[in-house]
């Protein structure tokens, strides 16, 4: 990703094309762009410089000129010299083709487009899943972090499952949610991200196959992928994630585990019916297939309270269930929760200690205070109220603009509504295409990459006057597509 604190000065009387020429040497010639490697776009840095994109054009010219860098179509631009390289008696080393043989798999192409351009100031955020701008809790953090210094004592390592406290208050906080979990089963993660990755890499053989809903969130990530693991699609309806093809899938690929998100399903929106809920862990059970729950959007139902959780129902120790404040209070507090068996939790606690000692302090100290307080719950309504808003000022934005170009349903909680384009166009396109117009979209080939008729749209980050001018926006250029 590239974010640059630097700008061009408009009041400098060198041009707008030489500064940033200038600034491109400079990351060149001190190799933080070393030969070989890739860099970023035109309209990246046009983005980022706030200029307009003929300005940097300019700039590339001047540098392929100089032979620094050469583009080529399909592969972008990349640095080819500097200006020591031909005097230097040993090149550099290769690090492009280091970073092409890391074990990790790089996230989609379009994945890490929508990473670099999230943070744009000018850009109308249509599909990010994440809590209102607005929401930002400053009374309850004014509240609570001034206790914590007296509280925390020091800043060392936590326990390697996590704060005990931390611990204690989510115990008290699935209990309302009808799951029993006492402390010593409960493991604090940096998000539910983190809880996904140690899965992965510490319950799960390479080449295990792991069910989920087709399309999924997890489609959208390389987790289990770069674990070695294969994906394989269930189909969802109206009720959730349809149960009847579980054992045979069970059997012909000896599927070693399934994930699901029952709770408004990202990137469909989807409730999972109560009834749907005991199919699913009936089957599972029978098949003795662990599931992996992902909770994270409950505390967003918005018109009634969802069923009970998986987890709750569960006597037999086979869910393993995922909570998160990223989506409530804040992702960058990096705090989540996986709930499971003592010797799962321990086992993860372990390799998580491995990777990073443990989530952070402070934030721990912080949402345990929240959870305690009853200022969460607090938060919680006010979250609701602002959402259930955002959501009509969605789906009126659709009705006015969208109407006979799309279908859509109304979600009963969660972020995200679930548009079907009635004619199919190149996703990739599509995407280009509103970025262009800073309209930031989430298509559906990155939750499953044979679709070609959806857009997962968000109202959560967008206020509702974006969310009409983005959907207006929207339309026009699906209009031409159609033409």
């Amino acid at each position: 990703m590239f974010l640059s604190d630097w700008k061009p000065n408009r009041a400098d009387p060198v041009p707008l094309y030489k500064q940033i020429t200038h600034f491109i040497k400079q990351k060149i010639s001190n190799g933080e762009w070393p030969l070989g490697s890739k860099i970023p776009t035109e309209r990246m840095l046009a983005r980022e410089f706030g200029v307009n994109r003929s300005t940097v054009v300019t700039a590339f010219a001047e540098l392929t000129a100089e032979g620094l860098i050469e583009g080529s179509s399909g592969s972008g631009t990349r640095v080819v010299n500097n200006t020591w390289s031909i005097m230097a008696a040993n090149s550099a080393p290769d690090w492009d083709a280091y970073t092409r043989s890391g074990v990790y798999r790089p996230s989609l192409p379009t994945v890490q487009d929508i990473n670099q351009s999230e943070n744009s100031p000018t850009i109308i955020r249509l599909g990010t899943a994440g809590p209102p701008p607005e929401l930002f809790p400053t009374d309850m953090l004014q509240s609570i972090l001034p206790k914590l210094p007296a509280m925390m004592k020091s800043l060392d390592y936590e326990d390697p499952k996590g704060l005990l406290y931390l611990r204690q208050q989510i115990s008290d906080y699935a209990r309302k949610r009808g799951i029993v979990a006492s402390p010593s089963s409960i493991l604090i993660v940096s998000g539910a991200l983190q809880a996904l990755q140690l899965i992965s890499m510490g319950l799960l053989k390479r080449g295990s196959v792991v069910l989920a809903e087709k399309p999924s969130y997890v489609q959208s990530l390389s987790v289990f992928q770069s674990a070695g693991m294969r994906m394989a699609g269930l189909p969802l309806d109206q009720d959730g994630l349809v149960t009847d093809a579980i054992p045979q899938q069970k059997r012909e690929l000896k599927a070693a585990m399934l994930y699901t998100i029952p709770c408004f399903h990202n990137p469909t929106g989807i409730l999972m019916a109560e009834e749907r809920r005991k199919q699913l862990l009936a089957i599972c059970e029978r098949e003795q297939l662990p599931i992996v729950e992902d909770d994270v959007y409950r505390d967003l139902w918005l018109d009634h309270i969802p069923p009970a959780p998986l987890k709750a129902r569960d006597k037999n120790g086979l869910v393993l269930y995922l909570g998160s404040m990223s989506k409530t209070l804040g992702p960058g507090l990096r705090i989540g929760w996986l709930i499971g068996p003592d010797p799962v939790i321990n086992r993860l606690a372990d390799l998580k200690m491995q990777l990073d000692y443990g989530s952070s302090s402070l934030s721990q100290w912080t949402v345990a205070e929240c959870l305690r307080s009853g200022l969460y719950e607090q938060h919680l309504l006010q979250t609701r109220e602002t959402l259930q808003r955002r959501r009509e000022a969605a789906l009126h934005a659709l009705d006015t603009y969208m109407t006979g170009m799309a279908s859509w349903s109304c979600p009963s909680g969660g972020f995200f509504i679930w548009l079907r384009l009635h004619r199919p166009v190149s996703m990739r396109a599509l995407f280009e295409k509103a970025l262009q117009q800073e309209v930031l979209l989430y298509p559906g080939n990155i939750y499953d990459r044979s679709d070609h008729h959806h857009l997962r749209l968000s109202y959560g980050s967008a206020s509702p006057a974006e969310l009409e001018e983005g959907i207006s926006r929207l339309a026009k250029i699906i209009q031409k597509f159609e033409r």
